[in-house]
């Protein structure tokens, strides 16, 4: 594999354009998605089945009023309940639904809201995953930090006085491999307080190995619950691979992780769908594991470098809004995470109702932040952003936007001992 791609013929050799060409026309040239490819581990689990076979039966059309009126009245939220909250007949409901959600967010995490930053540590990719501006036939700008660069950008983040950092990689072994990721594990550690990763999925020892150099959580997204539409938006890469991708949470969990995340990319497939399989993948998996910490995100696409058709153009801020309060009402306890791909606006409203977390100062590009967080233009070289944010707000305006709204900002609320 080739460390570096690009999508226009200038730059791609004949044999590259031709290989291209064939992944995006003959599906028979891709391999299966559904098969395993060598070096990744398969664990015996029953979650997959269970989440999958309810979302292939979920007919969200035969929901009534009735049934939503049904699901608000019950002290408990079941399954059935949530699927009429994420139905259309729920749309009318959305104030009653919106108090709901606000009241169990109270009941569970009083008026808090918890804030971290992403940090993008090198934006190398081996998948052509055709929404994403990091797929590797992608004309951008490639960049994986050194150490000496990562510890900066640290630095420059702590002094903010972040707490909380995720590390995400592009995903690439040979450019940003285990243990790379580890010793950017190291250096996170000595600055802040929680470490998370979104990288690409690993087997069960190399998680636990994450987890001894400092990683708190793995965030992984499943980006659609569908096979069939996920095949035909990861062309090629260990990404393809559907169900080794399912199961990161739990190998994480397996490997000792104290805590996951998930998420679907809403806008890819079937909205309603991908939300009921992403909080059933919760679900089982939090009765499965109840020592885990578990939370769900809730993106949706954003336009990306080089591509303008990228937009969530069937999801909403309404859709969007009812999605959360649904997950909010079915999974009291779960953290809920709303990116700087939403607007200001948005997530100002939706941290008083049902969101528990939210991200601020955000690059979703490498090596800039020095220049985001203190104004002072490096001399480095940058690596391009993986899609555009919306939200541009930094650490210190959120905090005080959150604090004006009269809720409580969070750093951390994990020591150790």
């Amino acid at each position: 594999m080739e460390n570096k791609f690009f999508v226009d013929s200038e730059y791609l050799s004949p044999e590259a354009l031709e290989k291209k060409h064939r992944l995006e026309t003959e599906p028979s040239f891709r391999k299966n998605h559904m098969e395993y490819m060598e070096g990744m581990e398969q664990i015996a689990s029953d979650i997959c089945e269970n989440v999958i076979s309810q979302m292939k039966a979920y007919d969200y059309s035969i929901y009534t009023a009735r049934d939503v009126k049904a699901a608000l009245e019950h002290e408990t939220c079941s399954i059935e309940d949530f699927k009429a909250l994420l139905s259309p007949a729920a749309e009318p409901f959305l104030e009653e639904m919106a108090q709901k959600a606000r009241l169990e967010t109270s009941k569970h995490f009083g008026n808090t809201v918890y804030l971290f930053t992403p940090l993008y540590i090198a934006n190398y990719c081996e998948n052509y995953c055709v929404y994403c501006g990091f797929n590797c036939y992608n004309h951008i700008n490639r960049m994986k930090l050194s150490m000496e660069q990562i510890e900066h950008e640290m630095k420059v983040i702590a002094e903010s006085g972040m707490e909380e950092i995720l590390i995400l990689t592009g995903e690439s072994r040979a450019m940003s491999n285990v243990n790379y990721i580890g010793e950017a594990c190291k250096l996170a550690r000595k600055y802040f307080r929680m470490v998370g990763l979104e990288i690409y999925p690993v087997n069960t020892d190399e998680y636990r190995y994450l987890h001894e150099c400092g990683a708190d959580y793995v965030t992984v997204f499943q980006e659609t619950y569908d096979a069939d539409k996920y095949e035909t938006l990861h062309l090629y890469g260990h990404k393809r691979v559907w169900p080794y991708r399912f199961n990161a949470q739990e190998r994480a969990l397996m490997g000792g992780m104290r805590g996951v995340a998930f998420s679907a990319l809403l806008g890819l497939s079937d909205f309603r769908k991908d939300a009921l399989a992403s909080a059933l993948h919760v679900y089982y998996l939090q009765r499965k594991y109840p020592q885990a910490e578990m939370s769900l995100s809730c993106p949706r696409l954003r336009p990306i470098i080089n591509n303008d058709k990228i937009n969530p153009l069937d999801v909403g801020e309404k859709q969007l809004c009812q999605i959360i309060c649904a997950y909010r009402i079915f999974l009291p306890f779960v953290g809920i995470t709303v990116s700087s791909r939403e607007s200001a606006e948005f997530r100002n409203g939706i941290v008083k109702i049902a969101a528990t977390k939210v991200s601020a100062g955000v690059s979703t590009g490498i090596g800039d932040h020095e220049s985001k967080y203190t104004g002072k233009e490096s001399d480095s070289a940058k690596g391009d952003e993986q899609f555009e944010i919306d939200d541009n707000r930094s650490f210190d305006k959120m905090y005080k936007d959150i604090a004006d709204e009269g809720l409580q900002p969070v750093l951390n609320d994990y020591l150790y001992v």
